[in-house]
């Protein structure tokens, strides 16, 4: 007998805007890429989930090394009996299915929105991204994951912070999925996915917590059921100042501008010096992007400076501004963790500098690679499965979403 497709029960189908044609986005996010123990990188030396990670053998995605081994480190566990949620994020760009059960990850694929250079995404455009290609998605996570609708026990999806329309979008899909499969529904704090994901993912107990996307910037530490915010940036978000940067420069936004300007910073050779901001806890972007959009076409054109000096300038700017404010709240907090989550948080220039102010403190640095630091469906799912087992519900009549979801409105109560 053929498998139902994920969106069928009874004979129902999710159709009119929630169907739409295949469309991965051109985006190099799509799908999980098995990677090598997170922590390959030559040379690196900050700590990386020593045998925390548990991921069956079918999900293609290694673990992290065995402490003084170069092998994933792997438990096995009975899973029939543990809860398995089903995550949706859809916040930004980034549109992913993910499946969770009692720490292993059985799928998490995503696409990507991505636009021609010197362009952003606005969000009508990202919505119709997502509606079209969400219900292959979740298709793709179940089939990944080797489960039917019936092995789900609870539909996560993200209720905010993020951008109005996208988030409409696949909360709309949450909640039709979660009464079509007559499952518990949960609005999972998009930053607290984050940070669930990354305690998930590299073992991390207490960390101070660096959270650095293209809508967020905040540090972070844990105290009496809330996550605390210690500091955060005033204006926009670091990853946001470096998107309208990449426009300035025309660079390309495949896979994504981020990922472009880390590049193109590693052939820089000239420190320009650029405006540095930071006010006690807080950080300030506005100001250096201000200054980027005014003098770069000079300076360029007068050769006083090349692409590559600029990218190497504002990253060196702003992530020395991100591990001041990070340092200064681990002193606060006697922290000897620090944990780097968000999509900004894969780039290496960035996990080496935290990585030098953490060895000079005798603290350990956390952190992950794209598949789990960019946005993605396992984080959601991830805090969505603390959540269950809390016993949080989301009714129906509370399940829309909120655009400014601060992340310490969110009470933790699964946690110590």
């Amino acid at each position: 007998m053929p498998a139902q497709r994920p969106w069928q029960l009874g004979g129902q189908i999710l159709e009119g805007a929630l169907l739409g044609r295949r469309d991965d986005g051109g985006g190099a996010g799509a799908g999980v890429r098995a990677l090598e123990p997170f922590g390959a990188r030559p040379g690196a030396r900050f700590c990386l989930a020593p045998g925390v990670l548990s991921l069956p053998a079918r999900s293609g995605i290694r673990g992290p090394a065995r402490p003084g081994g170069s092998q994933p480190c792997r438990r096995f566990l009975s899973v029939s009996a543990m809860p398995a949620v089903l995550g949706f994020e859809g916040s930004a760009n980034k549109i992913g299915v993910g499946v969770v059960r009692d720490g292993a990850v059985l799928a998490n694929p995503r696409r990507t929105y991505v636009t021609p250079p010197g362009t952003g995404f606005l969000p009508g455009d990202t919505a119709r991204h997502h509606r079209a290609v969400i219900l292959d998605l979740l298709q793709e996570a179940l089939t990944e994951a080797g489960l039917t609708s019936q092995d789900i026990d609870c539909i996560a999806y993200t209720k905010g912070p993020g951008m109005g329309a996208p988030l409409v979008s696949v909360a709309v899909v949450a909640r039709t999925v979660a009464q079509l499969w007559n499952k518990p529904l949960l609005g999972v704090n998009h930053c607290i996915g984050h940070i669930e994901m990354g305690r998930l993912i590299t073992g991390a107990t207490s960390p101070t917590v660096l959270y650095v996307s293209g809508g967020n910037t905040q540090v972070i530490a844990y105290s009496e059921h809330r996550y605390r915010i210690f500091g955060e940036t005033i204006d926009i978000a670091v990853g946001n100042c470096l998107d309208r940067f990449a426009r300035v420069l025309k660079i390309s936004n495949d896979p994504s501008p981020g990922y472009n300007i880390e590049q193109m910073a590693k052939r820089g050779k000239k420190l320009v010096e650029l405006p540095y901001t930071v006010k006690g806890m807080d950080v300030s972007f506005s100001g250096i992007l201000s200054f980027i959009e005014d003098v770069a076409q000079r300076m360029l054109a007068t050769g006083e400076c090349t692409p590559e000096d600029l990218c190497f300038s504002l990253q060196e700017t702003v992530f020395a501004m991100l591990v001041e404010i990070t340092e200064r709240a681990m002193a606060h907090c006697g922290s000897q963790e620090a944990l780097i989550v968000g999509g900004v948080g894969c780039n290496l220039r960035l996990q080496e500098m935290m990585e030098t102010m953490c060895q000079e403190r005798g603290a350990r640095l956390f952190a992950t690679d794209e598949r789990f630091c960019i946005d993605n469906g396992a984080m959601i799912a991830q805090a969505g499965w603390e959540m269950f087992r809390a016993g949080h519900r989301t009714p129906l009549s509370d399940s829309g979403i909120t655009q400014r979801y601060r992340t310490d409105e969110v009470e933790v109560t699964w946690r110590d």
